[in-house]
């Protein structure tokens, strides 16, 4: 097979799970859901949706954002995750190629896009996700080439350890909690697949994002310092651009950071 047909492999790859990724995002939040069962419905009028209205990014055109059956407009969040999985599972290809390290960040990045979505509308960290994933990082480290178990262990200590003694701290001097028990858990994910080496950029870069956008939030709805906002997304953001760009970032804090 040649690249270009790979490449459409991945894309279609990418974009059935993220079809299966709206499912999740949907039905996860919801207390006794199940993300198997019953089949993809309507959420509107609850019709089962036939197996040619869910063909991921094309029956979304087809359909003119429109159910068949009730005519209720379809969120653009659909396409959006399937899109966005398309696009991550070729991105993976272009840096890992046909390897095991492909299939580990493709679960790895399945993961991170319905954590974005789910935190973003729901402010909430599914432990079924993060907690998983967190075991799944430290056993797939025995065979991932990139990072190895003693690194994604103290990945997942560092991870989760730092940001829990900053929740702690946080807590201790303004009584209020400033950083979900979800978080903690997800940056200690991170340092499972990705080894306590990113940690640090991953950190600095959610926090720099988390920064700007929480002040332009706080503009925007006039709450001062009770404006809340997810921090999950940011530290997903961060992670994947660290998983794609590792190498331009070493080199950019070697060459212009430390002068060598």
């Amino acid at each position: 097979m040649n690249e270009s047909l790979w490449g459409a492999v991945a894309f279609t790859l990418g974009a059935i799970v993220g079809s299966f990724l709206n499912v999740v995002i949907a039905r996860l939040p919801q207390e006794g859901q199940s993300v198997v069962f019953p089949a993809s419905r309507c959420p509107a009028c609850q019709t089962a949706i036939r197996w040619y209205d869910n063909i991921p990014l094309l029956s979304f055109l087809l359909l003119r954002r429109r159910c068949r059956a009730c005519h209720a407009v379809i969120s653009w969040r659909y396409p959006a995750v399937e899109l966005a999985m398309a696009l991550l599972s070729l991105a993976l290809l272009s840096r890992f190629g046909l390897s095991v390290a492909f299939g580990i960040y493709f679960l790895y990045t399945a993961a991170l896009l319905a954590i974005i979505f789910i935190d973003a509308e729901h402010q909430l960290i599914p432990d079924v996700i993060s907690l998983p994933g967190l075991g799944l990082g430290l056993a797939l480290s025995l065979v991932n080439p990139y990072v190895g178990w003693q690194d994604a262990a103290i990945g997942i200590l560092a991870g989760g350890g730092s940001f829990y003694l900053i929740a702690w701290v946080y807590y201790l001097i303004t009584k209020r909690e400033g950083m979900g028990g979800g978080d903690i858990k997800l940056l200690a994910m991170i340092g499972a697949f990705q080894g306590w080496q990113a940690l640090p950029f991953v950190v600095f870069i959610s926090s720099l994002l988390g920064t700007v956008v929480g002040v332009g939030a706080m503009v925007k709805q006039r709450k001062g310092g009770r404006t809340v906002i997810p921090y999950g997304p940011f530290l997903a953001i961060a992670s994947l651009l660290y998983l794609f760009f590792r190498r331009e970032i070493l080199l950019f804090f070697f060459r212009f950071v430390l002068g060598r």
